[in-house]
């Protein structure tokens, strides 16, 4: 692992170290964990991004899901 300085201002440092106590971690770990959700968060928004583009690129057709239709009804009890 490296060592490195970040700065917050302190009503964040209070925040996080309240939420450190509430989890039961250190500072740096809660940190950690924090940073790699948010980049987790940021990746999957990318992803959708890309999808999006890529379906308004290059639309279905009307009738290309309809095979499908039947598959999403509910079954009848």
């Amino acid at each position: 692992m490296e060592t490195v300085q970040i700065v917050l201002d302190k009503k964040l440092l209070v925040a996080t170290d309240r939420a450190a106590r509430r989890t039961k971690r250190n500072r740096s770990a809660l940190v950690r964990d924090a940073l790699r959700e948010h980049l987790r968060k940021l990746e999957v928004r990318s992803r959708e991004e890309r999808d999006r583009e890529g379906y308004a690129k290059q639309p279905h057709g009307r009738h290309e899901s309809q095979p499908w239709e039947a598959e999403a009804v509910w079954p009848a009890e």
